[in-house]
């Protein structure tokens, strides 16, 4: 009984548990179909959690071309290292290795990655070379990866540093037009999804989600080659001169484009570790300064408007002197009694101040506005200054005097060019351009035409036999200009030895199609007169551009003349100013 008992007990137990097994068999398989094919979103989800992921597309930046097409920044496709610091600091092995490469200490490597232990992105260090991405992927670190990005590249360096400006390390500009278009040359990043494995590297390109969009293009007015010569004459002269700095600009009369412009001191955009900020600056568009001389040819302008003075009126300025509310203005040597062109010729502070203080204070400050001075030149360059010209109903009688040589009140480099552009052509004020135009914007008439013409006609003179600018004529071309040294402000006055000194022109004098002006800041040495110091370099910069313009020269005779003579004469200094 027993034994028969025990004998039927096994088979039960043992379908028993058949049964239990198939049943639980049965229940996986179904849950397995369940979560595989039927209610398949948790696991797809928490899967796609762990190894799915949207990544960035970096768009690069516009590329910035002269008015030749003739690259001045692009940007460079780079590598950048980062890491998610706790899955590094799991494999501390392999830090030693990777220190070395990115060019720190171990110590400072881990102390940097435990200090940021919660964040899952935290950049290494950005925009290595080729060679050096390839040696950190070589090392297939856990938690270590490279990401592609853009890197700004200027290729002409320093020679372009100032109108250009740079970018920081994420591409956004920070000074120069790089900053004033930044929205312009800016790319839109685009974004794929992407399969990661464990170690976060991609695997599989899953799809396209938006495809980057590279920034727009942007063409400058300046040309290359101009702003080289430029660039070179201004350094060499600053140099020469043990300056402190300087400035140059150049403008084409007729679309009121920017052909050069370059200051010093400059830098090396691409290299800008332990540079002083000031050195960033565009001079040329931020620095304000007095203009002394420079500015009587528009004092001349609007004693002409004025109907009272024709060129050839005359101006006794005996004896070199005179005085006004307690103040003396005095010219270097004694004229005597001289015309209105002999004025803007010797440069005589006395027959300037003469001929002001003989015309109502507002014709003065009308023709000072209406060509640009107290207010910005429309360029829209970043930290531009405007300048200053206070109302003719705050003038005393000494500032009414001095405003007419140049003193009292201050404007930038580019609006001196720009109201001596009025002149050079033929009294129309055209706005200021940074960018190559195809049709030039229409300008204003401030200056009737027979008053500018007359006004370049006097200029001419300035760089003829006698007049202060000599240096600065320019073999086979008709030159019109003006000098100007200008005493430095200090506390309490006015320097007696640190200066400025000027020379602004415009040439081929017949039909003018350059306009320039050349600063150099406190100049060293016994030369210190903008006929000395500025004359030269604006001759050599004027000389190079004219010839690489193809702009045909408008004083043949006298360049055969000069051709045939044996000898060069003498440049003429007298009455420098």
């Amino acid at each position: 009984m027993n034994g028969s008992t025990q004998k039927s007990y096994y088979p039960v137990r043992w379908w028993l548990l058949l049964t239990l097994f198939t049943l639980a068999m049965s229940v996986l398989l179904w849950r397995a179909a369940d979560l595989q094919l039927l209610n398949n979103d948790f696991l797809r989800n928490h899967g796609d959690a762990r190894s799915v992921r949207v990544v960035t597309i970096p768009a690069h930046r516009g590329v910035i071309t002269d008015r030749n097409g003739e690259p001045l920044a692009m940007s460079t496709p780079v590598h950048s290292v980062w890491a998610t610091p706790r899955k590094v600091l799991e494999y501390p092995g392999q830090l030693a290795s990777l220190a070395e490469l990115l060019g720190i200490s171990e110590k400072e490597l881990v102390q940097s990655l435990k200090d940021r232990i919660g964040r899952d992105f935290v950049y290494l260090k950005r925009h290595i070379d080729p060679d050096l991405a390839n040696q950190v992927n070589a090392l297939n670190l856990s938690g270590v990866y490279l990401q592609r990005e853009y890197r700004r590249y200027y290729p002409a360096g320093e020679v372009t540093a100032h109108i250009i400006g740079f970018t920081n390390v994420d591409d956004n500009g920070q000074e120069g037009l790089e900053l004033a278009y930044d929205a312009w040359l800016q790319g839109v990043p685009g974004a794929k999804r992407v399969l990661k494995d464990r170690l976060g590297r991609v695997v599989e390109n899953i799809e396209s989600i938006r495809a980057p969009e590279p920034g727009k293009a942007l063409s400058l007015s300046i040309d290359q080659r101009v702003q080289y010569l430029a660039y070179r004459e201004l350094k060499a002269a600053v140099q020469y001169h043990q300056a402190r700095g300087g400035s140059l600009v150049m403008l084409d009369t007729k679309t009121g484009e920017v052909m050069a412009m370059v200051g010093q001191p400059s830098y090396n955009p691409n290299n800008r570790n332990n540079l002083k900020g000031e050195y960033y600056r565009n001079r040329t568009v931020t620095d304000v300064f007095e203009p002394g001389s420079t500015l009587k040819p528009f004092t001349i302008a609007a004693a002409l408007e004025s109907g009272q003075y024709l060129p050839s009126t005359t101006i006794d300025t005996r004896p070199g002197y005179f005085r006004v509310g307690g103040h003396t203005i005095r010219d270097i040597h004694d004229y005597g009694v001289i015309d209105v062109t002999t004025v803007i010729k010797k440069s005589s502070n006395v027959g300037a101040s003469k001929i002001a203080l003989s015309l109502e204070p507002k014709a003065l400050w009308e023709i000072l506005s209406k060509v640009g001075f107290g207010q910005p030149s429309g360029s829209a360059f970043p930290g531009e200054s405007s300048g200053s010209l206070t109302s003719y109903n705050n003038w005393s009688e000494v500032e009414h005097a001095t405003i007419a040589f140049g003193y009292g009140l201050s404007m930038t480099p580019l609006q001196l060019a720009q109201a001596y552009a009025v002149l050079a052509a033929g009294g129309i004020m055209i706005p200021v351009s940074f960018t190559r135009l195809s049709d030039p914007a229409a300008g204003v008439r401030v200056i009737s035409a027979s008053v500018a013409r007359q006004v370049c006609e006097m200029l001419e003179t300035v760089v003829q036999d006698h007049g202060t600018g000599g240096r600065a004529a320019v073999r086979g071309y008709r030159v019109a200009g003006k000098t100007g040294t200008v005493h430095k402000s200090s506390a309490g006055g006015y320097s007696e030895d640190r200066y400025l000194s000027l020379f602004a022109g415009m040439a081929p004098a017949s039909d003018p199609r350059i306009a320039m002006v050349v600063v150099i800041d406190e100049p060293g040495g016994s030369e210190h007169f903008g006929g000395q110091v500025a004359a030269p370099v604006f001759s050599r910069v004027m000389a190079g551009a004219l010839r690489l313009l193809n702009i045909a020269p408008d004083d043949i005779p006298a360049f055969s003349s000069q051709v045939m003579a044996s000898t060069v004469s003498p440049d003429h200094t007298e009455g420098l100013q």
